[in-house]
């Protein structure tokens, strides 16, 4: 089927009129291709206390391409994140003219990409490497959107940064878990 605009309509779940390329704190959330339990498993995941993310080779692709970000655009700071078998969370911060100091002489401004250019350059990355590694080239690796919440404040930055690194310990009531039990 091709795409038809009369019937295809692609609502943005973006903030209308909001600036994606302004200082910042964002919560991301990136999922792999249908669910694809892709990144690795949850050892130790069966109980009510959860358990550990054990990353394969592709998980590990993903790790290394997260933190290229920060290494790749100087006004990204990584903030936490952990990768789940299906999807990742992290909060990704955009500084104003990347991390501070004082520079000796005026420099023009460094053109920032919005955080939907950040997350597509992630994707573009990940996928050429873990397509690579599994001999298919073309195969996506993550589904087309990704969900983000702009962060406000300090308390939210805190509530947000303890819900990413005790992700692992809820997998078995994790949305993304196909094998989840729906109560």
């Amino acid at each position: 089927m091709r795409f038809d605009p009369k019937i295809h309509h692609r609502r943005s779940i973006r903030l209308k009129g909001y600036d994606y390329t302004q200082a910042g704190a964002y919560f991301v959330t990136i999922v792999a291709w249908q669910r694809e339990m892709l990144f690795g498993e949850i050892v130790n995941g069966e109980t009510p206390q959860g358990g550990d993310v054990v990353l394969n080779s592709f998980g590990k692709i993903v790790a290394e391409k997260w933190q290229w970000l920060e290494t790749q655009y100087e006004y990204v700071e990584l903030g936490a994140w952990v990768i789940m078998p299906n999807h990742l969370h992290g909060i990704l911060v955009i500084h104003d003219n990347g991390r501070g100091g004082s520079r000796p002489a005026p420099t023009p401004p460094i053109k920032t990409k919005p955080l939907g250019g950040l997350i597509g350059a992630f994707k573009t990355v990940s996928t050429k490497h873990i397509n690579l590694l599994r001999g298919t080239e073309g195969i996506p690796v993550w589904q087309r959107n990704y969900y983000e919440h702009i962060i406000r404040n300090e308390p939210e930055m805190d509530r947000i940064t303890r819900y990413i690194e005790s992700n692992p310990l809820r997998w078995v009531d994790d949305d993304e878990n196909p094998n989840r039990i729906q109560k």
